[in-house]
């Protein structure tokens, strides 16, 4: 068994690797692909606008993951709508997948396990995002064209940006901690 050593961040992780740099790299690559989905919000925001026209929904707000899928299941009627719809739906998927990897590989304390809730309860399909906007340095809901995109959209487009930098917050506290805390539990 390799021995441990420490990390720039003064982290634990095995030599050749480890599960937090797995777990940074996880991140690493959903950010890249969300850099990828950011470039097209507009796409987006329309698909969101057409689908919900075709479910007879214009008075609400967007407000869930589960929203989006049900629109892209049942009111998608153009591949480029439901690309960009499965894009969304994928990071969220991956960001839930990374949810699942951080609690393997800490245990938990009272600030780590917080972090880790909200994240979870954002990422619910039946979590209302409605309310939640991301703020600076993001500056997805400013990009949104009027008021009633910003009042529509901006919880989605805000879930993303919002639940990588608590996932960051995250990997920030697990690094501070006692070597022995960190386990390769996945």
């Amino acid at each position: 068994m390799p021995l441990p050593r420490e990390t720039a961040g003064g982290g634990l992780c095995q030599q050749g690797g480890g599960k937090m740099n797995e777990v940074k790299e996880s991140l690493r690559n959903i950010e890249q692909y969300y850099k990828l989905f950011q470039q097209q919000q507009f796409t987006f925001v329309g698909a969101l606008e057409h689908t919900r026209e075709n479910a007879h929904d214009k008075i609400r707000p967007v407000a869930s993951i589960g929203q989006v899928q049900s629109y892209m299941e049942h009111y998608c009627n153009n591949a480029t709508d439901r690309r960009i719809l499965l894009m969304f739906l994928s990071i969220c998927e991956d960001l839930t997948m990374l949810c699942q990897k951080l609690e393997a590989v800490h245990p938990g304390n009272s600030i780590t396990n917080s972090i880790l809730e909200k994240c979870k309860v954002l990422l619910s399909h039946s979590n209302n995002l409605s309310n939640i906007r991301a703020k600076y340095p993001h500056d997805v809901v400013n990009h949104l064209s009027c008021d009633e995109a910003r009042n529509h959209y901006g919880g989605v487009v805000s879930l993303i940006p919002i639940v990588t930098d608590y996932m960051k917050e995250w990997m920030a506290h697990a690094e501070k901690l006692p070597r022995h805390v960190l386990h390769d539990a996945y």
